[in-house]
């Protein structure tokens, strides 16, 4: 089990990159969270199988079709037992 905390950069508002991500997240058996920041980025954690949480930031580097990624910045943190993954 890990977790990373993931912060998105570009145009990541208003293109349903949350509620992607959240379906995204379910469909890999990621939990944790997604909410948008006021400064316009994105903010994230993922926690799961190594394996799937790799994937989704595959995912979370490119986001939905109408987003562009412009940076992502990815740090490790201790799991926490989350077990759902919601929109704030």
């Amino acid at each position: 089990m890990i977790r990373r905390h993931v912060l998105v950069t570009g145009r990541v508002q208003g293109v349903f990159y949350r509620d992607t991500c959240r379906r995204e997240a379910c469909a890999a058996g990621v939990t944790g969270w997604v909410r948008n920041l006021p400064d316009g980025r994105v903010e994230a954690t993922f926690e799961g199988d190594p394996q799937a949480v790799d994937g989704l930031l595959e995912w979370a580097q490119r986001g939905p079709e109408s987003a562009a990624v412009d940076h992502m910045t990815v740090n490790d943190e201790q799991p926490v037992g989350d077990t759902e993954f919601v929109v704030r």
